[in-house]
């Protein structure tokens, strides 16, 4: 009987992107996980794993980068290093795996590609140690695979689970940094259309400046108060960086996002792909959970550390808060299903290029009718009050 191949069965056929969230879920439950140096092992809204071989905990981290033709080493570092730094611990070791198309590669593009990896190792202070190579079929493109881990104490690690009622959110920088940078790299032509070219360099080199990293911001935010969580917020955006924090941790979260600062360059270019510049990649940005009148906000949004891009604003109109409730199973018919958190789209317009949307998570409860505590947590800045009701 001739096999059938799991990728050419009649199914619905899924989207670009990450998986699903339930299906996600559905997957990483089935892990096995029964070592017990497993400190945290796979989970949704959990982009690290750790484990405890000794005295210190062992954080590791693999991503790919298969969205950017320009700068690919870059990319690989900065985004593995990212998420290594939301949770306290130091990146150390990189392993690269790097797929290059057949009939397309020169010599010396390896040999750009790999001196870009170690370039970027250099300014983060952390060593390759291996990975792999080669040319292969099926690719249009090169494809970097990258695997980091890092060091942290016990006593200071710190994962998306951690966040309490009575925290603060805090978001430095601005959004979408990284969306920002690879639509003006890789659609020039398109954005000559809406930019003129000194405003399509300024968006190009958003992966410098303000830059894709946050391994300096979660540096600082750790050093100024208690961080209780981070989270990078990369494919999905600010929004799904929410989702996923909300469904790691499980407190509520209340949000009002119309304080959230999206350069007017940003804005620009979401509008002319019809993208919603909070559902945007927005590595460059990281979003901090953290005690109530800690100094973390040093790095946040209220002010301090880092000043916004060049011609950043905040809205001056506040959307009024909504809430986005943790439905019993079966119960929920949008968003992202049943048994997790669903974003309810609010927009009504977007009024000089910013989303209209005001986003909520609150946690064990079905339509108010009480299971249980909620928690709410209001976000952005210094100004943001936590309580539970």
């Amino acid at each position: 009987m001739e096999s059938v191949s799991p990728f050419t069965m009649n199914d619905k056929i899924l989207p670009l992107g990450k998986l699903p969230a339930p299906l996600l879920a559905n997957l990483l439950v089935r892990a096995p996980v029964d070592d017990p140096c497993i400190v945290v092992g796979p989970g949704i809204g959990v982009d690290c794993a750790v484990v405890e071989p000794g005295d210190t905990l062992l954080v590791c981290k693999a991503d790919p980068i298969t969205f950017v033709s320009d700068e690919v080493g870059r990319y690989l570092v900065q985004v593995n290093a990212n998420d290594v730094a939301t949770t306290g611990a130091t990146p150390c070791w990189l392993l690269v795996t790097l797929l290059l198309p057949e009939h397309r590669t020169a010599a010396a593009c390896a040999e750009s590609l790999m001196e870009e990896v170690y370039a970027a190792c250099r300014i983060q202070g952390f060593s390759i140690i291996g990975g792999h190579t080669e040319i292969t079929y099926g690719i249009d493109r090169p494809l970097a695979v990258g695997a980091l881990p890092g060091t942290v104490k016990r006593d200071a690690l710190i994962t998306p689970k951690g966040a309490k009622a009575g925290d603060r959110l805090l978001l430095t920088k601005s959004v979408p940094i990284d969306g920002t940078s690879i639509l003006a790299r890789e659609c020039v032509d398109r954005l000559r259309t809406v930019l003129i070219e000194e405003e399509l360099i300024t968006a190009q080199n958003f992966l410098s400046e303000p830059g894709i990293g946050v391994v300096r911001d979660a540096r600082i935010a750790v050093g100024a108060g208690t961080v209780t969580a981070m989270h990078d917020p990369a494919e999905g955006g600010l929004n799904a960086a929410l989702w996923e924090l909300a469904e790691a941790s499980r407190p509520s979260l209340h949000m009002d996002l119309a304080d959230v600062p999206v350069a007017p360059i940003s804005a620009r270019i979401c509008a002319a792909f019809g993208f919603d510049p909070l559902e945007t990649i927005s590595s460059g940005a990281l979003l901090i959970a953290a005690r109530a009148g800690c100094g973390a906000h040093q790095c946040g949004a209220g002010g301090g550390g880092y000043p916004l891009p060049r011609g950043a604003r905040r809205p001056a109109r506040r959307l009024p808060p909504h809430r986005i409730r943790r439905r019993a199973p079966g119960l929920a018919r949008a968003g992202w299903g049943g048994t997790g958190l669903r974003v309810a789209n609010l927009r009504q317009g977007v009024p000089d290029g910013y989303s209209n949307w005001a986003v909520a998570a609150c946690g064990d409860t079905c339509d108010g009718a009480g299971v249980g505590p909620m928690a709410r947590v209001v976000q952005v800045g210094v100004d943001c009050r936590c309580d539970n009701f």
